[in-house]
């Protein structure tokens, strides 16, 4: 397994479930400069274990800045290039309106949540 970045624990909460073949990566917290890392590296390993479906559930996400937009960006470009189906789940502004704005959100074809609602 790959050894995580150091995170701070009060400002993201990032939880891996589901199988070999389909990945559910939960993201709850501030996803910054300081927090991207870990994210990027779980993603990463979820691509690299032979994932077909990965899907990242950005519904606890209470902010998210440009590292994060470049994280789920290479997310896309690794996943197009493995032919894995990559999945984002959002429902906050705090998410939603950055990813408009930078193109991202119909690049990566955002699945729009109700709050709280999760990857149910």
């Amino acid at each position: 397994m790959t050894a995580l970045p150091e995170t701070p624990a009060d400002l993201v909460s990032i939880d891996v479930t589901g199988s070999a073949t389909s990945v559910l990566v939960t993201v709850a917290g501030e996803v910054d400069s300081s927090t991207a890392p870990s994210l990027r590296a779980v993603v990463d390993s979820a691509l690299a274990g032979g994932a077909s479906c990965l899907t990242v559930d950005l519904d606890g996400v209470t902010f998210l800045d440009s590292a994060g937009l470049c994280v789920l960006a290479g997310a896309h470009r690794r996943a197009a290039e493995d032919g894995v189906r990559l999945r984002v789940r959002a429902s906050t502004r705090a998410v939603v309106r950055p990813l408009q704005i930078t193109g991202l959100y119909d690049l990566l074809a955002v699945e729009r949540v109700r709050s709280g609602a999760g990857a149910a």
